[in-house]
């Protein structure tokens, strides 16, 4: 799988993320972990995204009861919900490419 657009993201902690991710590091052209422990990385990915969305959901529900009335607090979690969700969505629809182009191989 082609992931040299993701180093193309403006986040550095991600293209730092991608480029030291021992997945991706090759010798001779080969990759150097299976593809259980990359699935296990992708689903701790979309669990911490759902943590996220969580924690941004839960602010909001106490800053509408007036439990808290710190609207920083909520601006920080919905942002980092909405990077987390943005960046899945990303990396999902860059799955499903791969997927597609898998499908249309000619044997």
């Amino acid at each position: 799988m082609d992931i040299s657009s993701l180093y193309n993201i403006s986040s550095d902690v991600i293209r730092k993320a991608a480029e030291s991710s021992p997945a991706f590091s090759s010798v001779s052209g080969e990759e150097t972990e299976d593809f259980g422990s990359l699935l296990d990385k992708a689903i701790d990915n979309l669990n911490t995204t759902n943590a996220y969305l969580s924690d941004a959901e839960n602010e909001k529900l106490k800053w509408a009861l007036g439990e808290s009335e710190n609207t920083h607090d909520l601006t920080i979690a919905l942002q980092k919900a909405s990077a987390a969700l943005q960046y899945t969505v990303a990396v999902r629809d860059k799955f499903l490419e791969a997927y597609k182009e898998i499908m249309q191989i000619q044997i």
